[in-house]
């Protein structure tokens, strides 16, 4: 019995021995890390407290609700000559039948201007449009600009409407989320979101387009619809996907707000597009490009040349001057450049920073109206007044200023002279420059098919080989 008390004093002794030297140097040798665990553990719980700032700081409600009383649906129906049978068909016996196209719009304005795509109005016979809360409208087409796809609508309400304000789409940046809201499949006040995934896209591949490049998901009947920022401004018109299927794989497109902004305000004003030109001629620098051109920058507007009497010849541009920003802008490819140009005026002024050699230098130069276009085979054409076009009853076309010198005795002869009105080209209706330039570059700089109005008012229609 002494034995076993003994053994179980002595265990107990050692077990306190054995607790005291931890307590005394083991855990007094371990608080940093025990706080260190703490410090993890509040790391841990302030991380999530930070992701819950996070959501709540793109929180897409507020921009949601903003937006989608000011989007509308677009239905426009276009008349098309059909044959409903063998027999019509045999005695040419043609119907006319409606076919029906849908897409979105944007109210910009209280008292009912819309912006919407020209794709989704394009010769429409009439326009009917669907507000958020199920009123509908018919529509008046103020005008369209081909070029840039944007239209501009008008309808008549008693009430002021709920509409979108501008937003400056030069200074939305890449990573910024936006929210696509339109009308895809004809399922009304559809919102998605995504991420601003690239700026300046061209999808011509002819150096035409300045696009949006967003991952939102946009689908047909999108098309006219809006791209806003989470302030719920107005940053884009949806306009294009690339798919191989017809509907979103990822990639969207929309016409920036600045771009937009600009063609509307020119079609309420002067009835078309009125753009300012620079003035240079040449392309965008990249490792081939810089190779060719002999100079050492693959980022820039190279200037292989200068257009006499433009305000970059007056302001001094040169030859081999390569452009790197203009008002701030960063010019790395050529679709900067066109984008920013299609956000100004004749007669604006801008601020343009060159590398001439290897001295930056700043250029102030005015933007001037680009009047004329020299068209292969016929000869110059320009923009028109619109009395001039109401004296042989039409509502668009470019004048003929000059005959081709190698043609003008063909023509003449034809009953073509200077005065006539060229309406069509290569089968595009053509109400400006823009349209003219746009017809040349469908093939590669070639007139196959020209329409012209006689200063008699005659209409011809040539066919070239």
């Amino acid at each position: 019995m002494k034995k076993f008390m003994s053994i179980l004093f002595i265990s107990a002794l050692g077990g306190g021995l054995t607790l005291s030297t931890y307590k005394l140097f083991i855990e007094t040798s371990m608080p940093y890390e025990i706080a260190e665990g703490r410090v993890l553990t509040t790391t841990a719980v302030s991380g999530l407290i930070s992701l819950n700032s996070i959501e709540e700081s793109v929180n897409f409600t507020s921009a949601a609700e903003k937006t989608l009383p000011t989007v509308v649906h677009v239905k426009n129906t276009t008349l098309n000559k059909g044959y409903t049978s063998y027999e019509d068909l045999f005695f040419g016996r043609s119907q006319q039948r409606a076919q029906i196209g849908t897409g979105s719009g944007v109210i910009i304005s209280s008292d009912g201007y819309i912006i919407t795509n020209n794709h989704v109005i394009e010769g429409a016979q009439s326009i009917e449009i669907t507000t958020n809360d199920n009123k509908t409208y018919t529509a008046e087409l103020i005008g369209t600009d081909s070029s840039t796809d944007i239209a501009l609508l008008k309808i008549k309400t008693l009430e002021p409407l709920s509409y979108l304000t501008f937003g400056d789409s030069n200074l939305a940046k890449v990573g910024e989320w936006v929210l696509a809201v339109g009308n895809p499949f004809n399922l009304t006040s559809t919102v998605t979101a995504g991420i601003i995934s690239a700026k300046s896209r061209d999808l011509s591949g002819q150096n035409t387009q300045s696009f949006i490049q967003t991952d939102a998901a946009v689908n047909p009947g999108n098309s006219g619809g809006a791209l806003v920022n989470t302030n719920g401004e107005l940053i884009g018109i949806n306009t294009a996907i690339t798919s191989k299927t017809g509907s979103y794989i990822g990639y969207s497109f929309a016409v920036p707000s600045n771009i937009a902004r600009k063609v509307i305000e020119d079609l309420m004003e002067f009835g078309n597009v009125q753009n300012g030109i620079l003035g240079v001629i040449g392309g965008e620098l990249n490792s081939k490009n810089s190779k060719e051109f002999g100079v050492n920058e693959t980022e820039g507007f190279y200037v292989n040349d200068i257009q006499k009497g433009t305000g970059a010849e007056k302001a001094g541009l040169q030859k081999g001057d390569i452009i790197q920003r203009i008002d701030g802008v960063t010019i790395s490819k050529f679709s900067d450049l066109k984008g920013f140009l299609n956000t100004k005026n004749p007669n604006d002024t801008v601020e343009v920073l060159i590398l001439r050699g290897d001295k930056q230098m700043n250029i102030i130069v005015t933007l001037e109206k680009r009047i004329s276009i020299e068209i292969p085979i016929i000869g110059a054409l320009q923009e028109p007044e619109k009395k001039a076009l109401k004296a042989v009853n039409l509502d668009y076309g470019l004048e003929v200023v000059s005959l081709s010198e190698n043609n003008r005795t063909d023509w003449e002869s034809d009953g073509i002279y200077v005065g006539s009105f060229v309406t069509e080209i290569n089968d595009i209706s053509i109400n400006s420059i823009n349209d003219a330039q746009r017809a040349l570059e469908k093939y590669s700089n070639k007139v196959l098919r020209l329409s012209v109005v006689k200063n008699n008012g005659e209409k011809v229609v040539y066919r070239f080989r």
